[in-house]
Protein backbone atom coordinates (compact mmCIF):
# COMPACT_ATOMS: atom_id res chain seq x y z
CA UNK A 1 0.00 0.00 0.00
CA UNK A 2 1.18 3.90 -1.03
CA UNK A 3 2.35 5.97 1.68
CA UNK A 4 0.31 7.96 2.80
CA UNK A 5 -0.15 11.94 4.77
CA UNK A 6 -1.67 13.35 7.44
CA UNK A 7 -1.07 16.96 8.07
CA UNK A 8 -0.01 17.74 11.57
CA UNK A 9 1.10 21.04 12.84
CA UNK A 10 0.95 22.70 9.23
CA UNK A 11 3.55 20.26 7.73
CA UNK A 12 2.80 17.31 5.64
CA UNK A 13 3.63 13.99 7.61
CA UNK A 14 3.70 10.55 6.27
CA UNK A 15 1.21 7.47 7.29
CA UNK A 16 1.82 4.23 7.25
CA UNK A 17 0.37 0.95 7.29
CA UNK A 18 -3.52 1.96 7.19
CA UNK A 19 -5.89 -0.97 7.93
CA UNK A 20 -9.17 -0.99 8.35
CA UNK A 21 -12.00 -2.91 10.48
CA UNK A 22 -15.92 -3.25 10.49
CA UNK A 23 -17.98 -5.61 12.25
CA UNK A 24 -20.87 -7.39 10.26
CA UNK A 25 -24.41 -7.77 10.50
CA UNK A 26 -24.08 -11.10 12.41
CA UNK A 27 -21.76 -9.52 14.73
CA UNK A 28 -18.20 -10.62 13.39
CA UNK A 29 -15.36 -8.48 13.19
CA UNK A 30 -12.79 -8.31 9.98
CA UNK A 31 -9.55 -6.67 9.72
CA UNK A 32 -8.43 -6.06 6.46
CA UNK A 33 -6.31 -3.77 3.92
CA UNK A 34 -7.77 -0.28 3.04
CA UNK A 35 -7.67 -1.83 -0.16
CA UNK A 36 -10.58 -3.96 0.10
CA UNK A 37 -12.91 -1.68 2.20
CA UNK A 38 -14.60 -0.94 -1.17
CA UNK A 39 -16.93 -4.14 -1.36
CA UNK A 40 -17.05 -4.36 2.64
CA UNK A 41 -20.96 -4.09 3.30
CA UNK A 42 -20.29 -1.17 5.72
CA UNK A 43 -24.09 0.12 5.29
CA UNK A 44 -25.81 -3.03 6.99
CA UNK A 45 -22.45 -3.59 9.53
CA UNK A 46 -23.17 -3.04 13.41
CA UNK A 47 -21.15 0.06 14.98
CA UNK A 48 -17.52 -0.88 15.85
CA UNK A 49 -17.52 1.09 19.01
CA UNK A 50 -21.11 1.37 21.12
CA UNK A 51 -22.35 5.43 22.58
CA UNK A 52 -21.47 5.06 26.72
CA UNK A 53 -23.67 8.10 28.43
CA UNK A 54 -21.95 9.59 31.18
CA UNK A 55 -22.94 12.16 33.72
CA UNK A 56 -22.94 15.78 33.12
CA UNK A 57 -22.52 14.81 29.17
CA UNK A 58 -23.04 17.70 27.07
CA UNK A 59 -24.47 15.97 24.52
CA UNK A 60 -27.56 14.24 24.07
CA UNK A 61 -27.09 10.83 22.18
CA UNK A 62 -30.41 8.64 20.71
CA UNK A 63 -31.39 6.68 17.10
CA UNK A 64 -32.67 7.87 14.32
CA UNK A 65 -35.36 5.35 12.60
CA UNK A 66 -33.75 5.76 9.24
CA UNK A 67 -36.65 5.60 6.76
CA UNK A 68 -33.78 4.53 4.34
CA UNK A 69 -33.04 1.31 6.33
CA UNK A 70 -36.28 0.31 8.19
CA UNK A 71 -33.89 0.58 11.48
CA UNK A 72 -32.46 2.43 14.67
CA UNK A 73 -28.78 4.36 13.19
CA UNK A 74 -27.35 6.04 16.34
CA UNK A 75 -26.37 9.09 16.95
CA UNK A 76 -24.28 11.05 19.63
CA UNK A 77 -25.61 14.40 19.16
CA UNK A 78 -27.84 17.10 17.63
CA UNK A 79 -25.31 17.53 14.82
CA UNK A 80 -25.08 14.13 13.99
CA UNK A 81 -28.79 13.89 14.15
CA UNK A 82 -29.31 16.34 11.81
CA UNK A 83 -26.82 14.92 9.58
CA UNK A 84 -28.30 11.68 9.74
CA UNK A 85 -31.57 13.24 9.14
CA UNK A 86 -30.29 14.36 6.02
CA UNK A 87 -29.05 11.77 4.48
CA UNK A 88 -31.61 9.79 5.20
CA UNK A 89 -33.80 12.01 3.26
CA UNK A 90 -31.40 11.93 0.33
CA UNK A 91 -32.71 10.29 -2.21
CA UNK A 92 -29.66 8.92 -3.59
CA UNK A 93 -28.81 6.91 -0.53
CA UNK A 94 -29.59 3.47 0.09
CA UNK A 95 -28.26 2.39 3.10
CA UNK A 96 -26.75 4.21 6.41
CA UNK A 97 -24.37 3.01 9.03
CA UNK A 98 -23.23 5.01 12.61
CA UNK A 99 -19.79 4.66 13.66
CA UNK A 100 -19.19 2.01 10.57
CA UNK A 101 -15.33 1.25 10.64
CA UNK A 102 -11.91 1.91 12.55
CA UNK A 103 -9.09 3.63 10.87
CA UNK A 104 -6.18 2.74 11.67
CA UNK A 105 -2.26 3.59 11.11
CA UNK A 106 0.82 4.76 12.29
CA UNK A 107 2.43 8.01 12.25
CA UNK A 108 6.05 8.92 11.17
CA UNK A 109 7.07 9.36 14.64
CA UNK A 110 5.93 5.45 15.05
CA UNK A 111 3.01 6.14 16.84
CA UNK A 112 -0.06 4.04 16.53
CA UNK A 113 -3.46 5.89 16.04
CA UNK A 114 -7.36 4.87 15.12
CA UNK A 115 -10.65 6.47 14.11
CA UNK A 116 -14.12 5.74 13.64
CA UNK A 117 -15.89 8.40 11.47
CA UNK A 118 -19.63 9.51 12.30
CA UNK A 119 -21.58 7.95 9.18
CA UNK A 120 -21.05 5.29 6.05
CA UNK A 121 -23.80 5.58 3.50
CA UNK A 122 -23.89 3.69 0.77
CA UNK A 123 -25.17 5.18 -2.58
CA UNK A 124 -27.71 3.57 -5.08
CA UNK A 125 -24.84 3.66 -7.63
CA UNK A 126 -22.70 1.73 -5.05
CA UNK A 127 -20.29 4.95 -4.37
CA UNK A 128 -19.97 5.48 -0.46
CA UNK A 129 -19.94 8.60 1.38
CA UNK A 130 -17.90 8.89 5.03
CA UNK A 131 -18.97 11.55 7.46
CA UNK A 132 -17.63 13.09 10.07
CA UNK A 133 -19.64 15.80 12.37
CA UNK A 134 -17.59 18.50 14.15
CA UNK A 135 -18.19 22.12 14.53
CA UNK A 136 -15.59 24.53 13.35
CA UNK A 137 -14.52 25.92 16.76
CA UNK A 138 -14.39 22.19 18.40
CA UNK A 139 -11.86 20.94 15.66
CA UNK A 140 -8.63 20.20 18.35
CA UNK A 141 -5.27 19.72 16.25
CA UNK A 142 -5.47 15.98 17.21
CA UNK A 143 -8.66 15.68 15.50
CA UNK A 144 -7.88 17.63 12.44
CA UNK A 145 -5.04 14.98 12.05
CA UNK A 146 -7.34 11.96 12.04
CA UNK A 147 -10.07 13.90 9.79
CA UNK A 148 -7.26 14.47 7.22
CA UNK A 149 -5.97 11.07 7.36
CA UNK A 150 -9.38 9.91 6.87
CA UNK A 151 -10.07 12.04 3.98
CA UNK A 152 -6.79 10.72 1.98
CA UNK A 153 -7.82 6.81 2.88
CA UNK A 154 -11.21 7.81 1.33
CA UNK A 155 -9.81 8.91 -1.43
CA UNK A 156 -7.76 6.12 -2.10
CA UNK A 157 -10.97 3.97 -1.89
CA UNK A 158 -12.84 6.10 -3.99
CA UNK A 159 -15.54 7.13 -1.32
CA UNK A 160 -16.31 11.06 -0.88
CA UNK A 161 -15.52 12.30 2.95
CA UNK A 162 -17.15 15.10 4.25
CA UNK A 163 -16.17 17.20 7.50
CA UNK A 164 -18.85 18.85 8.35
CA UNK A 165 -20.17 21.67 10.94
CA UNK A 166 -23.77 22.95 11.51
CA UNK A 167 -26.02 22.00 8.75
CA UNK A 168 -28.50 24.99 7.16
CA UNK A 169 -30.72 26.03 9.95
CA UNK A 170 -33.48 26.45 7.93
CA UNK A 171 -33.05 23.06 5.69
CA UNK A 172 -33.14 21.32 8.98
CA UNK A 173 -36.44 22.97 10.00
CA UNK A 174 -37.96 21.83 7.03
CA UNK A 175 -36.83 18.62 6.59
CA UNK A 176 -36.92 17.93 10.13
CA UNK A 177 -41.12 18.91 9.89
CA UNK A 178 -41.66 16.34 7.08
CA UNK A 179 -39.75 13.76 8.58
CA UNK A 180 -42.60 13.43 11.37
CA UNK A 181 -44.33 11.44 7.95
CA UNK A 182 -41.50 9.45 6.92
CA UNK A 183 -43.08 5.88 8.13
CA UNK A 184 -44.64 4.05 5.68
CA UNK A 185 -47.46 3.64 7.51
CA UNK A 186 -48.60 7.88 6.25
CA UNK A 187 -48.65 6.30 2.63
CA UNK A 188 -52.05 5.81 1.07
CA UNK A 189 -52.11 4.75 -2.59
CA UNK A 190 -55.46 5.98 -3.71
CA UNK A 191 -54.29 9.44 -1.53
CA UNK A 192 -50.96 9.44 -3.11
CA UNK A 193 -52.89 9.45 -6.23
CA UNK A 194 -54.88 12.07 -6.08
CA UNK A 195 -52.45 14.49 -4.53
CA UNK A 196 -49.93 14.12 -7.33
CA UNK A 197 -53.30 14.81 -10.00
CA UNK A 198 -53.97 18.29 -7.74
CA UNK A 199 -50.47 19.26 -7.51
CA UNK A 200 -49.37 18.36 -10.95
CA UNK A 201 -49.43 22.11 -12.12
CA UNK A 202 -48.48 23.35 -8.30
CA UNK A 203 -50.96 24.50 -5.75
CA UNK A 204 -50.46 26.11 -2.20
CA UNK A 205 -49.76 23.14 0.22
CA UNK A 206 -52.90 23.47 2.32
CA UNK A 207 -55.20 24.26 -0.25
CA UNK A 208 -54.12 21.41 -2.36
CA UNK A 209 -54.67 19.28 0.41
CA UNK A 210 -58.08 20.43 0.60
CA UNK A 211 -59.04 19.41 -2.47
CA UNK A 212 -57.92 16.05 -1.52
CA UNK A 213 -59.91 15.72 1.98
CA UNK A 214 -59.73 16.40 5.81
CA UNK A 215 -56.21 18.26 6.09
CA UNK A 216 -56.10 16.37 9.30
CA UNK A 217 -56.02 13.20 7.48
CA UNK A 218 -54.31 14.16 4.19
CA UNK A 219 -51.41 16.40 5.28
CA UNK A 220 -49.55 13.41 6.68
CA UNK A 221 -49.66 11.47 3.40
CA UNK A 222 -49.09 15.05 1.59
CA UNK A 223 -45.57 15.22 4.03
CA UNK A 224 -44.60 11.75 3.25
CA UNK A 225 -44.65 12.12 -0.46
CA UNK A 226 -42.56 15.38 -0.13
CA UNK A 227 -40.54 12.92 2.05
CA UNK A 228 -40.10 10.71 -0.66
CA UNK A 229 -39.48 13.15 -3.21
CA UNK A 230 -42.67 12.05 -4.95
CA UNK A 231 -43.56 15.70 -4.43
CA UNK A 232 -41.56 18.95 -4.32
CA UNK A 233 -41.78 22.26 -2.23
CA UNK A 234 -38.64 24.58 -2.15
CA UNK A 235 -36.96 23.94 1.22
CA UNK A 236 -34.78 26.85 0.74
CA UNK A 237 -37.49 28.75 2.02
CA UNK A 238 -39.53 28.71 5.00
CA UNK A 239 -42.15 25.76 4.76
CA UNK A 240 -45.59 26.84 5.51
CA UNK A 241 -49.30 26.09 3.99
CA UNK A 242 -49.01 28.79 1.31
CA UNK A 243 -45.97 27.14 -0.13
CA UNK A 244 -46.28 25.78 -4.07
CA UNK A 245 -46.08 21.89 -3.76
CA UNK A 246 -45.61 20.32 -7.42
CA UNK A 247 -44.16 17.00 -9.19
CA UNK A 248 -40.73 17.22 -9.67
CA UNK A 249 -39.00 18.00 -12.83
CA UNK A 250 -38.45 14.88 -15.32
CA UNK A 251 -35.10 14.63 -15.61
Amino acid sequence: MGTLRAVQGGAARPVDRFEFAYVTADGMEVRQELSEAWAAPLETGRPVRRFRPYKGQKHLPGDWWSATDGRLVGFESWLERDHLMLLDFDSAVVGIASQPFWLFWVTAEGKARSHAPDYFARRRDGSGVVVDCRPVGRRKPRDVVAFEATRQACEMVGWEYRLVGSPDELLVRNVRWISGSRHPRHYDDQVAGQLREVFAEGAPLRAGAERVGDPIAVLPRLFHLLWSHELVVDLAAPLHMSSVVSLPEVA
